[in-house]
């Protein structure tokens, strides 16, 4: 069985001078930190004698006959509890390979599906771990999983192609098919439509479960990630070749195409679009993300960090993709998460960076909380992360997990959050703030 790319291009799902032109002539100054409102420090109670006293009772001395040599190394015992450290509420056992990717069901927010290297998919109950159906038959690594939008029907795909639909009601698959390798998978936002996008840069679009059919064909390039716009009435799709189309779903023609300098100089690795579908944020292998105009198909915005370059990095465009985008609900803020572990929150009014939260590894995912300026992040160090937009603080951290965390979803609330790792296991977690 084959594995997706953990990093650059894995997934939309779903990886920084300004320039409105792309011209270095028109690029606007970048200040780090000026906007930051306020700093809340989360550590300022000195510990008390209880708390040294359960510290110093659960050390143990007598790894070390001389402390002092151990100074400003790590022991074996604390490496070893902190790769014990488990913050999960239920931790869901049942995938024998790499869980590779999971959803809730929009309805309630109380199902998930995951899919993993051992050809399956389950949905299970977040509540208790237990599984209401398991999704068989699949010939390779169930990379797409996710419900429709009204909860109703579970779409799984495999990366060979196979993908296959189950009604929850019954249990039972409903319809099937096959296209060539696939790359992602989306439902349609208010109907039971189905959308795919294959390696050969075709994306497939049915109506679920009749089957009627209707493609979209553009170059032999792959179709790396799509996204169908909250209108319905169309999606943004990305191409391994830098190119972006807008696609009219009802009469199947491409609206806009965005390419050469104003598309992207690598394949695109993930699309997010604004809560009205009039912007998209895209991302790519190049370090780059650009904010399009869904109306007039321009390009009126780039984002890309900076940094490797002056490392010598000769390949810093490739090493350092875009590997997850976002848009903020409730303010003018996006955020772009890139392989060398750089968190970058800009204003979207000014586009000028805000902040630049650092990781320890690659970021994978990234996910606005629906009703907040928190963003929650995980990356290849197995940590998931919430931080706060308007300061750059990273508010919370969550461990459990023995590998990299490969995706995540976080409920409406933002009060639950739930995994999918490279050691197997998807966990349950639930999201505690100060604020809160």
């Amino acid at each position: 069985m084959k594995h997706p790319p953990v990093t650059s291009g894995s997934k939309e799902g779903p990886k920084l001078a300004y320039s409105m032109e792309n011209t270095e002539e028109n690029a606007i100054e970048l200040h780090g930190d000026e906007e930051i409102i306020e700093v809340i420090d989360l550590n300022d109670t000195e510990p008390g004698p209880d708390d040294l006293a359960d510290v110093l009772g659960d050390a143990d001395f007598e790894e070390s006959a001389n402390p002092e040599e151990d100074e400003g190394w790590e022991t074996e015992d604390e490496m070893e509890a902190e790769a014990d450290q488990d913050d999960s509420e239920l931790t869901f056992s049942k995938h024998t390979g790499s869980v590779f990717c999971v959803s809730l069901d929009p309805a309630t927010n109380s199902l998930a599906v995951t899919g993993g290297e051992d050809d399956k998919a389950f949905v299970w109950r977040v509540s208790d771990g237990e599984v209401l159906l398991e999704c068989s038959g699949h010939k390779d690594s169930v990379t797409c999983a996710m419900f429709s939008h009204d909860s109703s029907l579970v779409a799984t795909g495999d990366m060979s192609g196979l993908i296959k639909v189950w009604k929850m009601e019954t249990k039972e698959e409903i319809w099937s098919f096959e296209v060539g390798d696939l790359e992602w998978l989306e439902w349609h936002p208010c109907a039971p439509v189905l959308l795919a996008g294959a390696n050969d840069g075709s994306v497939w679009m049915w109506k679920i479960p009749a089957g009627d059919c209707k493609t979209f064909q553009s170059p032999a390039c792959q179709a790396t990630s799509g996204k169908v716009l909250p209108d319905g009435k169309r999606a943004v799709v990305g191409y391994e070749d830098g190119t972006v189309r807008v696609w009219d779903l009802k009469h199947g023609n491409a609206i806009h195409v965005i390419k050469g300098q104003d598309g992207h100089q690598g394949a695109l690795t993930c699309l997010a679009c604004n809560r009205d579908g009039s912007l998209v944020l895209t991302g790519s292998v190049d370090g780059c993300a650009k904010l399009i105009n869904t109306a007039t198909g321009k390009v009126v915005g780039v984002f890309a960090v900076k940094g490797g370059a002056e490392k010598g990095a000769k390949d810093e465009e490739e090493s350092n993709s875009v590997e997850s985008v976002g848009f903020c609900n409730i303010l003018p803020l996006i955020a772009v998460a890139y392989l060398d572990g750089t968190l970058a929150i800009y204003d979207l009014s000014s586009q000028a960076l805000r902040h630049r939260c650092p990781h320890e590894a690659g970021i994978v995912h990234l996910q606005w909380e629906e009703s907040s300026s928190v963003v929650s992040t995980c990356s290849l160090d197995g940590a998931l992360r919430l931080w706060d937009a308007r300061s750059g603080n990273m508010l919370s951290e969550y461990r459990g997990h023995a590998a990299e965390i490969l995706d995540f979803t976080v409920n409406r609330e933002a009060s639950v959050a739930v995994t999918a790792s490279g050691d197997n296991q998807a966990k349950v977690f639930c999201l505690q703030r100060p604020d809160r």
